[in-house]
């Protein structure tokens, strides 16, 4: 199975022109040969804590249906970054978009203390299934912890699938876990980064794909847009340009 993670400068609080540019992308990951996309955290609005509550949406929302229309398309399967309205606030969510199929929402669920005042936390783990592989979702500072990954492999995960924006001091922290959960578990593990300004702080790329030994198999550079394209069943991934037209 190929699976695609996205580097991506997304445009602050620009909802539609992000989803323009996310369309780009799968179309190009699909063209590729991927049958599923993961963006970084919180892509269709960017990393914006303070502007998460006038920016969210359901995981439903009509907003989303030009993607959920390119998935059924294509026959690919999309994890994206999206503020998602919840009966207790916002979260920090994952739609998780289906070819035929109705979406799946996951949310965040050990949040930052920075994202306390702004975010709610999720409650259910997830573990969904993506061609022959079933995929354990995480973002960011959640995935830092191995017992999320653990609870994760326990329900059946077998690749984990982690969407974040991170400094370049969190992608060296990451870059000294991820490999560690891959050999623990025995699982690949892709992982999206942004780049360019997000709230505060600079997102650092460093999109990567380990093995399920914990061997790397190939990242991207900290300041340009660009794909993972990891194919599980030769173990192998390989770092792609974005096309000229995305941006």
């Amino acid at each position: 199975m190929k699976l695609c993670a996205v580097q991506l400068a997304s445009r602050k609080a620009d909802l539609q022109g992000n989803l323009v540019r996310h369309l780009q992308c799968i179309e190009q990951a699909a063209a590729l040969g991927a049958e599923l996309v993961v963006f970084p955290e919180l892509s269709l609005t960017g990393y914006e804590p303070a502007l998460a509550r006038q920016l969210a949406l359901p995981a439903n929302s009509p907003r989303l249906e030009p993607l959920q229309a390119l998935c059924d398309r294509l026959n690919i399967c999309v994890a994206l970054g999206l503020p998602m309205r919840c009966a207790d606030g916002v979260q920090i969510g994952m739609p998780i978009l289906r070819p035929g199929q109705p979406p799946l929402a996951y949310a965040k669920q050990r949040l930052h203390g920075d994202e306390l005042a702004y975010f709610v936390a999720g409650e259910q783990p997830l573990v969904f299934a993506s061609g022959h592989l079933q995929v354990a979702p995480a973002i960011c500072y959640e995935s830092m912890f191995i017992e999320h990954a653990q609870q994760a492999h326990a329900l059946g995960a077998q690749l984990y699938l982690v969407s974040v924006a991170k400094t370049a001091k969190g992608i060296r922290e990451g870059n000294e876990h991820y490999p560690e959960v891959a050999r623990t578990l025995g699982i690949p593990v892709l992982m999206a980064n942004c780049v360019g300004p997000a709230d505060t702080f600079v997102g650092a790329g460093g999109s990567a794909a380990w093995d399920g030994q914990g061997t790397l198999l190939a990242a991207l550079d900290d300041r340009h847009e660009g794909m993972i394209m990891l194919d599980t069943e030769t173990s192998s991934a390989m770092g792609v340009a974005l096309d000229s037209a995305v941006g």
